[in-house]
C-alpha cells in the first residue's frame, strides 16, 4: 500500500514533472472497500483494516479522533479512481507528518519571512474605494497584533519595500504555533494568503475561515469589481480555497 500512496500523492506534489509530461497523471482505481480511523491516539486511517502510510513511509495516523474522522472522509469520498487533487486535507496531513513534524524550524522560519513583508502592510494610495476596503479588512488585523501580541508594524504605500521594526516581528513571531500541526496549518495559511498576520490571526480565533480569506483578497476582489470576473482565476482561487479550509479543518480539529 506505501508504493500506491507514495506513487499517487507525488504525482500531485511534483509540479514541475506535472508540466513536463503536460497531461493528467494516470489516477489509480478505488482499490478499498471502505476508509475508517483506528480506535485508539494517534488515530490511523485504515483502508478495509489495513493502515495507510505517508509518501514517505510513515503512519498516516492523526492526534484527534475528529480530525482523523475528516481524513477518512476524503478517502471515502473518492469513487471509481482516486484523485489527490481533491484530496486536501490528506496533502496536508502528509505534509506534516513526513516533514513539519520532523524539522519544524524551517517551516516556522517560513512565516517570521512574511511578517517582514505581510500583506496588510501595503496599502493603495487610490483610488479611494480600493484605500477604504484595504483599511477596513486590514486595520483590524493590524490592531489584533498591536494590543494582543505587542507587535506594531508600520505601514508602506505602493509596493516598495519597508523594514519592519525588529520588535514587531519578535512579539509576533512568538504567536507562531510550535505543535507541528497547527504550525503547518499557519504555514499554508500565510503562504495562500501572503499574510502570516492573517493566519496568526485565524490561528487564535480573531478571525473566521471566510474573514480570512476575504482579507487575503481585497486587491483581487476590487480589481474583479471595476474590470469583470476572470473565470480561469477563479478557477484557481477555488483551489487555493480548499486547501486553506483543509489547513482550518486542522487548526479547528487538532
Amino acid at each position: 500500500m506505501r508504493d500506491i500512496l507514495e506513487d499517487l500523492f507525488k504525482e500531485v506534489v511534483d509540479p514541475t514533472e506535472s508540466a513536463r509530461r503536460n497531461m493528467r497523471p494516470q489516477l489509480r482505481k478505488r482499490f478499498y472497500q471502505r476508509a475508517h480511523v483506528g480506535d485508539a491516539a494517534p488515530f490511523a486511517i485504515l483502508l478495509d483494516d489495513r493502515p495507510v502510510r505517508t509518501p514517505a513511509g510513515n503512519a498516516l495516523a492523526l492526534p484527534s479522533r475528529a480530525l482523523g474522522e475528516a481524513v477518512a472522509a476524503e478517502w471515502d469520498a473518492q469513487q471509481e479512481r482516486i484523485d489527490p487533487a481533491v484530496m486536501p486535507l490528506t496533502r496536508l496531513v502528509n505534509s506534516v507528518i513526513d516533514g513539519v513534524a520532523m524539522a519544524p524550524a524551517p517551516v516556522a522560519e517560513e512565516v517570521v519571512r512574511y511578517l517582514g513583508s505581510d500583506l496588510v502592510c501595503y496599502r493603495a494610495d487610490t483610488p479611494a474605494g480600493l484605500v477604504a476596503r484595504q483599511a477596513r479588512h486590514w486595520d483590524p488585523i493590524l490592531g489584533w497584533a498591536r494590543d494582543t501580541l505587542g507587535a506594531r508594524f508600520v505601514l508602506a504605500e505602493g509596493v516598495m519595500f519597508a523594514a519592519q521594526p525588529d520588535h514587531a516581528i519578535v512579539a509576533a513571531s512568538a504567536a507562531i504555533p510550535s505543535d507541528p500541526w497547527r504550525l503547518g496549518a499557519v504555514n499554508v495559511i500565510t503562504t495562500l494568503t501572503g499574510s502570516a498576520l492573517i493566519a496568526l490571526a485565524l490561528s487564535q480565533g480573531r478571525l473566521t475561515l471566510d474573514d480570512a480569506w476575504t482579507a487575503a483578497h481585497v486587491d483581487e476582489d476590487w480589481n474583479m469589481s471595476q474590470w469583470g470576473r476572470d473565470e480561469l482565476a477563479l478557477d484557481r482561487r477555488a483551489k487555493r480555497f480548499a486547501e486553506m479550509q483543509a489547513a482550518g479543518t486542522v487548526l479547528l480539529l487538532v
